[in-house]
Parts: C-alpha cells; structure tokens; sequence
C-alpha cells in the first residue's frame, strides 16, 4: 500500500504537472471508483479549475476554484498517470480527467488493478476533507506537535508497531516505514508504548520523520508495478531498506539474519539482536 512518502511522491508531481489546469471533463469507469459516500458525482466537478494540490498522511485532494474538493485515496495500488503521446492506455483505468490550460490539453488516469483506492468530491473543514478529519497530522505538517504526539503514544498503551500504524495518533506511517522506523530506533515491534520513556518516543517519531524524507527523496518504494510515480516511474527507496522484506538476511548493522514474524493481519521485519524485546 502506499504510504506518506509515495503518496507524497504522487501530490509534487501532480502539483508540478496538474496545477493551473482546468477539468473540462470528469469520467467514472468503474462502480468502484467514486467513493460512497462522495457528495456529487465526477462530472459536477467539470469547469473546475485546479488551485492546489494538498495532502494529509496517505490522504491528496486536488483544491479547485469552488467550495467542494476532489479526494483521492490510493488504496493499494491506485495511480494516477499522465501517458505520453502514443503511449498504450494503463489496463486498469477507473477514472478519467480531460485537462486543458492554455489550449494545450492533457489526461489524468486514475488507473486501480486491485480497485482499493478511490476518487471522491468532499466539502472541507478548516481546509480538511470531510474523508480525511479524523487522520492525525503527520510528521511533514507544519503544525504538527511533536510533544502532543509523544503524549499520545504514552497513553496509549499498545504494541509500539500498533500505535505507528494508528493514523489516529500521527499519520503517514505504514508497514514498511514502521518496520524502518523501528529498526533505525533499536525498538522490537512488540514493545509497549507503556514500556518506553518519553524521550525513546521522540527519538521514534524522530526516526519516523527521517526515514520518510529519505524515501520522499527516492520518490518512495516500489516492488512491483503496484506504485508509480504520475510520470510511470517507480521509486528507489527498496534499495535502502534495512528491514523490511529482508527476511533472513544480514542486518545492516550487526549481521544478524532478519526475523519476520505475523503481527495481526500484518507482518513484521526486524533484528532479533539489535531491537531485543527484554533487556
């Protein structure tokens, strides 16, 4: 699934390619593609104009010269992908968007072969989505608080991978920048929040932050054709990974084969030397 930085990733390609444009027409082509509970259907937003391109977490919205806002969530393998000229149509487009700013016209394909992610027009508060008000601010967020975030995981009292992947809490992180995160930290996935100083907290959160700016930089993970980049490329940041998808491979740091072990309906990466669970 992608997480803050691909989508992240995404939101400064869309802004750089999309923004200025004009949505002269919005297609539906597939049941599942407008979200439900989407106040209008995609063609209420043609004539829009494209001002922005925000995002919060693993949440983009495109902001457009009208009240109402088009959401996007990419599920696990959403896209959206200008083709170039003479380049054959992605198999799996869900929704279309004709483009046009200054007589120069261009496609936007949202284009989903698992059909998790989806498209949605939302009203905003204080500039949110409707979709997106319950997801923490992220690390990334200029108003994010990271001593309100470290109080929020102290009180939480669950498994330390538990609590990264709580949108809730602080968003953006998913499996693998947990996995990262935690390996970068010295911390085992099962380790209670209960169990860790304040000042461990903040070294996480810390450690969160990094790992994600170095995958932003790498326009983010890919190990299939599951994520690409609006231009159809795929990110470097798999080549870094120290943990995750590295099972019984030698830890970076200490040599130690990489354990995986089930966390829920999840899996989890780590160092059995380097992030002992006791002592």
């Amino acid at each position: 699934m992608p997480e803050l930085p691909e989508v992240e990733t995404v939101r400064r390609e869309l802004e750089k390619r999309v923004k200025g444009f004009t949505i002269t027409a919005a297609h539906d082509l597939h049941p599942r593609a407008l979200k439900p509970e989407s106040i209008a259907p995609l063609k209420s937003i043609n004539g829009a104009k494209i001002f922005d391109v925000k995002r919060r977490g693993k949440f983009l919205w495109f902001v457009l010269d009208r009240p109402q806002v088009l959401v996007a969530h990419l599920g696990m393998s959403g896209q959206f992908l200008i083709p170039k000229k003479n380049q054959p149509q992605p198999k799996h487009v869900r929704a279309k968007f004709d483009l046009s700013k200054n007589f120069k016209n261009k496609e936007l394909l949202f284009n989903d072969q698992r059909t998790f992610g989806w498209v949605s027009v939302e009203q905003t508060v204080d500039g949110i989505p409707s979709s997106a008000q319950h997801i923490a601010k992220d690390p990334f967020d200029p108003f994010f608080d990271r001593d309100e975030t470290i109080n929020k995981f102290a009180k939480r009292k669950i498994r330390i991978k538990t609590a990264l992947l709580n949108q809730e809490i602080m968003s953006g992180v998913g499996n693998i920048y947990a996995d990262e995160t935690l390996w970068r930290a010295k911390v085992h996935p099962e380790v209670s929040t209960a169990d860790l100083t304040k000042k461990k907290l903040g070294l996480i959160i810390d450690f969160a932050t990094e790992v994600m700016d170095e995958a932003i930089a790498k326009n983010g993970t890919s190990f299939d054709d599951a994520y690409k980049n609006v231009n159809g490329e795929s990110g470097r940041f798999e080549e870094s990974l120290a943990a995750y998808g590295r099972t019984d491979e030698p830890c970076p740091r200490c040599g130690t084969p990489i354990r995986r072990i089930t966390f829920g309906a999840r899996s989890s990466h780590f160092c059995p030397h380097c992030q002992r669970k006791t002592g």
